[in-house]
């Protein structure tokens, strides 16, 4: 992909409003209305897989490319989706299941869906994914997931932000389209690190947009490894790095809504950041991305064998209005997860580590001691809901229910 100049965006855009783009009108008319904000929003489904069939396959940079598949009209319904949301991808390599969790990249659009996927090193799924998968192949994915959006009701003059890092641009992208679109007054300011020029996801796409919304889009691009004009937009973001942008750059007494997506430290530096400048939590969204390498396999139901007189842990749990029942042994120490998926392998779950959410439920009975969350809000684990991939029985007797 040839390089593109990335410019130099160092003050916020002017206000005032803009004209929407006749496509993006379109484009808005015919489905943001009935995906994005409002009573319309898609509740929380049950998570399942569909063979999609790969339409394109589209190269972004030397080590990432984007997948789109052809979603059927018969399925279509099942594939809606808000800017923001992912997708899980699954495979089998050598008898083993993988699935990997994979932003959306585009704004809603029925009869397609496209992710971005990066190859890490010594990556199995992201290696296949971008040297291998080709159009006309079909893959399992699974419907779409994920609270890394906003309901985006009145966007009329509202001032959103999103800082990424590498391939967390992925939700931004589809966010940034659809806030700019929605919205003639709406404003969205991009603070994007990467170590070069050559490593930016979607740098045409993104100078294309800040072509097309000039006043409305500030891009701020932050090159790690790459010299540039400006002295705060090079290096790598550390916390007086990000400081001075949020003082130079960003006035967060201006900004309604924040969007944080890219490795565990870069997240939480801005969290804590944002947090010392008294910015309400409630308005500042969070999601991590992990690499191949980060990946915790669930065992898919390892046979556990219970012993004659071992004290046991009765797991219940209710999945598409079915009650199961699994006895794990004390000593095991096994996640609710790996205890379900022996005797229901259809127990939703991607990630397994904590990030996606996907495996959630809600605890109707006993107790339980998470070892991570990085996906469930305060007010999801005020109402009692964990992620069982991460969820180890405390109490004799534990009930979840996935339907919630």
């Amino acid at each position: 992909m040839a390089a593109r100049n990335l410019g130099s965006t160092t003050t916020r855009p002017a206000t005032g409003p803009a004209g929407v783009p006749a496509t993006d009108a379109a484009m808005a008319s015919a489905f943001l209305q009935s995906t994005v904000g409002g009573e319309h929003v898609p509740k929380r489904r049950r998570a399942r897989f569909h063979s999609l069939e790969v339409a394109e396959v589209r190269p972004l940079t030397k080590d990432a490319v984007e997948v789109t598949f052809a979603v059927p009209e018969a399925l279509a319904d099942e594939y809606t989706y808000l800017p923001g949301q992912y997708v899980a991808l699954r495979r089998e390599f050598d008898g083993r299941e993988l699935r990997r969790s994979y932003s959306i990249c585009r704004p809603p659009e029925r009869g397609s869906i496209s992710v971005a996927i990066k190859r890490d090193l010594g990556g199995e799924f992201s290696t296949w994914a971008t040297s291998d998968l080709a159009p006309g192949d079909a893959l399992d994915v699974m419907s779409p997931q994920g609270t890394f959006t906003s309901t985006l009701d009145a966007l009329d003059g509202k001032h959103v932000v999103g800082i990424a890092a590498g391939s967390g641009i992925t939700p931004l992208m589809a966010l940034a389209h659809t806030v700019l679109a929605r919205s003639a007054t709406s404003e969205f300011e991009l603070v994007y690190t990467n170590r070069s020029t050559l490593d930016v996801m979607f740098l045409e796409e993104l100078a294309e947009l800040k072509d097309r919304y000039p006043s409305r889009l500030a891009l701020h691009h932050v090159l790690s490894r790459e010299q540039r004009t400006a002295p705060l937009l090079s290096g790598r973001i550390d916390a007086p790095k990000l400081e001075q942008i949020l003082d130079v750059l960003i006035r967060p007494e201006t900004v309604d809504e924040w969007f944080l997506c890219g490795p565990f430290e870069l997240v939480q530096l801005a969290r804590d950041t944002l947090a010392a400048k008294d910015v309400d939590t409630s308005h500042v969204r969070y999601e991590l991305f992990t690499t191949d390498a980060d990946r915790v396999e669930p065992r898919h139901g390892r046979p556990v064998v219970v012993e004659r007189g071992e004290a046991t842990v009765a797991i219940e749990f209710t999945l598409d209005g079915q009650s199961s029942k699994v006895e794990s042994p004390v000593s095991a120490n096994e996640s609710i997860l790996n205890a379900a998926l022996r005797v229901r392998p259809d127990v939703p779950f991607a990630c397994a580590g904590g990030v996606c959410g996907t495996c959630r439920a809600r605890l109707i009975e006993g107790s339980v001691a998470m070892t991570e969350n990085y996906a469930l809000e305060p007010d999801e684990l005020e109402r009692g809901y964990v992620l069982t991939c991460q969820s180890h029985p405390k109490s004799d007797r534990v009930v979840v229910d996935y339907d919630v």
